[in-house]
């Protein structure tokens, strides 16, 4: 069941268009090459980055750690991985959220065995109560407390990504 709005429509637009500016600034003399963790941030991938005016490469990797729970198993299983050559590009790993960072840290040490020239990571959302590995987020959204969210790209079970704002799930007796 849905609970609170955390953020609507309008402020993620907002914090969207904030992130482009601050991103774009820094693409200066840069090789971008945008890499969204799937499927999460699809929506705020798509909306970043056509606020940005520059050339660029667009590709996905997908990672598993939370199947149909609102906590992470802690294992991180490859589901898709990128098709780009990154070696000396500059990237930009695009995440809706960073809640353990369990998972973001492995998929930057898969990115960085190919030799990248950069990554950074974008993130729209963040939930520094929980981390339990650290992740140097270089540009960040907003950071939340500690609450499962869905919407805009945020699933439970697959479900509610569709929603256009950010929401807390209420899950009773349900899975954790």
């Amino acid at each position: 069941m849905l609970g609170l709005q955390v953020l609507s429509e309008d402020e993620i637009g907002d914090i969207v268009h904030r992130l482009a500016g601050e991103v774009s600034a820094d693409l200066e003399g840069r090789t971008p090459v945008f890499i969204g963790v799937l499927k999460g941030c699809v929506y705020f991938l798509t909306d970043l980055t056509r606020h940005i005016n520059k050339s660029m490469e667009i590709d996905f990797i997908q990672v598993s750690s939370y199947g149909a729970s609102t906590t992470s198993s802690g294992s991180v299983v490859l589901v898709k991985d990128i098709t780009v050559d990154v070696r000396d590009r500059d990237v930009y790993l695009v995440e809706d959220i960073v809640d353990t960072g369990t998972t973001l840290t492995d998929v930057v040490r898969l990115l960085e065995a190919r030799h990248p020239r950069t990554v950074q990571i974008v993130s729209l959302l963040s939930k520094p109560s929980r981390r339990q590995v650290e992740v140097p987020i270089t540009f960040l959204g907003i950071e939340i407390e500690d609450r499962f969210v869905v919407g805009y790209g945020l699933d439970y079970a697959e479900n509610y990504r569709n929603l256009p704002a950010i929401y807390e799930l209420q899950v009773e007796n349900g899975p954790s």
